[in-house]
């Protein structure tokens, strides 16, 4: 009976030796430690950037004139084609010259008269002259007949200025063009009548070649530019050189010049007017046309740009970074970010050159876990291709 029981009890006892060998290896073994994560970075580095600010705008003529009759008259004949160019001083409308060519004819008239009278005025002063120093007239003969001569004199000329007062409006009969440029339809045909004081012009005259572009920057923009400059964080740029785009996104292949800003801030919409001047050969701006400006305000020396990639927010808004560490870790940052320049951030603070700003992997790491950094565009940050499969060999 006794040794029925001591061979019950033999298994039970094999069974839990093993269990609790077991239990000892589990314990003795240690835990395995999860590979680095592999993630993409970029090496910062602080570099020379000109900041810019787009501005949107109008087009403008450099000049406009306004063609305007001075007199009044009926259109004879219109001297030029309508959208064309015209050059300063070309004729553009003929006036009836009836009536004016009557006014002058009338002065020259009276010129011709004053000049009969001068020439005997001068014939008696010069003979009465001779007389009175052989004492055959008296004294006031000759008097009188200098004063005559003085007289005619001053009546020739008041009558050659009534000549060319007489000319003045005869000549005004022909419109001409007051400045060079590109003009527009007219206002009138042939057998119009137009008179000196209408308020509607007969066409209108622009300069296209340059073109002004009128833009306006916020005042309070400009301060805060201004203090940074004085403060020495920024560089102001000696020429600003500006950038124009089209309506339609294309770029303008012009380069434009700041040519000055407005005195004095706009109070109605509190920004300050800047004028930029645009070379316009193949007249591709036309007045009226809106486009948008790309100013370069000042330069930034050690500026520090970090890929838009690398830059997310988080619940809060605010802006973070992911860094890899010294300890080969992830370290997570606040920054501070102030525009954008192309397809990276301009970094104000949390960020400076040398550090290792992760751009790629970001959802599969959090702070303090170990990571494998590869620098962008290294050949270990490629993908490896492929190998082509081999081809079967030829049966023998």
């Amino acid at each position: 009976m006794s040794s029925l029981r001591s061979r019950a009890a033999l298994p039970a006892a094999l069974i839990a030796s093993t269990l609790a060998l077991a239990a000892c290896s589990s314990k003795d073994a240690a835990p395995a430690q999860a590979a680095p994560t592999p993630v993409t970075v970029v090496t910062l580095k602080s570099e020379p950037v000109t900041l810019t600010r787009e501005l949107a705008g109008r087009a403008e003529a450099s000049q406009q004139a306004e063609v305007r009759p001075q007199v009044g008259g009926i259109v004879e004949r219109l001297l030029f084609t309508e959208g064309g160019s015209v050059r300063a001083g070309q004729p553009l409308y003929q006036l009836d010259q009836t009536a004016y060519r009557a006014d002058a004819g009338s002065a020259q008239a009276a010129v011709a008269r004053a000049q009969t009278a001068l020439t005997n005025a001068r014939q008696k002063a010069e003979r009465t002259a001779e007389l009175a120093r052989t004492q055959m007239v008296s004294r006031q003969d000759n008097d009188n007949a200098q004063a005559a001569l003085r007289q005619a004199q001053a009546e020739l000329r008041a009558a050659q200025a009534g000549l060319q007062g007489a000319n003045v409006p005869l000549g005004f009969t022909r419109v001409s063009a007051p400045i060079s440029g590109r003009i527009g339809r007219s206002s009138v045909t042939r057998g119009a009548l137009v008179t000196a004081s209408q308020a509607t012009p007969l066409a209108v005259i622009q300069t296209l070649d340059p073109m002004y572009v009128e833009v306006s920057q916020s005042s309070a923009e400009l301060l805060q530019l201004r203090r940074e400059i004085a403060a020495g964080s920024l560089q102001g740029t000696d020429e600003v050189p500006v950038n124009i785009t089209l309506e339609d996104g294309s770029a303008y292949p012009q380069q434009g010049k700041l040519s000055f800003a407005e005195a004095m801030v706009d109070p109605a919409t509190g920004a300050v007017a800047l004028r930029v001047v645009v070379p316009n050969p193949d007249q591709l701006l036309l007045p009226g046309m809106f486009v948008r400006a790309t100013i370069a305000n000042a330069r930034r020396q050690d500026a520090i740009l970090a890929p838009q990639q690398g830059i997310t927010r988080n619940a809060k808004g605010d802006a973070t970074a992911m860094v890899v560490g010294a300890d080969g870790k992830v370290a997570q940052r606040e920054v501070v970010v102030s525009r954008a320049i192309g397809n990276k951030w301009l970094v104000e603070s949390g960020l400076k050159a040398g550090d290792k700003l992760i751009i790629e992997g970001l959802q599969k790491i959090a702070p303090g876990v170990p990571v494998n950094a590869t620098e962008a565009g290294s050949q270990a940050a490629k993908p490896a291709t492929a190998a082509a499969p081999a081809k079967p060999a030829a049966a023998q």
